[in-house]
């Protein structure tokens, strides 16, 4: 079973303008705890947790006053990322060796969806039942 086969493929994403709020915005309407920022062409230039807001909280004190800085300051900035080809198994050890939780899925130099751990061991749960 490949990545093609599990992404989401229908996701909120942030812009290189987006704000934190706008992030906090999309992550509480769209049930993610994570998004994705991208550029014009839809190349993946950052990934934004919820944890990386929650620390940033913690370091300058003050939600409110980071609500209108740029959510890219936050981000992790070009992230790993994989090909839809992948096989699940593969990718699940490269989240597991890096320490990453989600997985933007790139074909073409742009974003086509992405997937969480979980989402890659339920993957692979189900695929041993078939």
């Amino acid at each position: 079973m490949t990545l093609r086969e599990v992404l989401h493929a229908h996701i909120p994403t942030l812009t290189l303008a987006s704000t934190i709020r706008d992030a906090i915005d999309k992550m509480d309407i769209y049930q993610f705890p994570a998004l994705v920022l991208v550029n014009e062409d839809m190349g993946v230039e950052g990934v934004l947790t919820e944890g990386d807001i929650c620390r940033a909280v913690s370091q300058h004190g003050s939600l409110l006053r980071m609500a209108e800085e740029p959510a890219s300051g936050f981000a992790t900035r070009y992230p790993t990322t994989s090909h839809p080809d992948t096989e699940v198994s593969d990718a699940l050890h490269q989240m597991l060796s890096s320490g990453i939780t989600i997985l933007p899925v790139v074909e073409d130099n742009r974003l086509i969806g992405m997937v969480y751990r979980v989402d890659l061991m339920q993957a692979m749960l189900l695929d041993q039942i078939d």
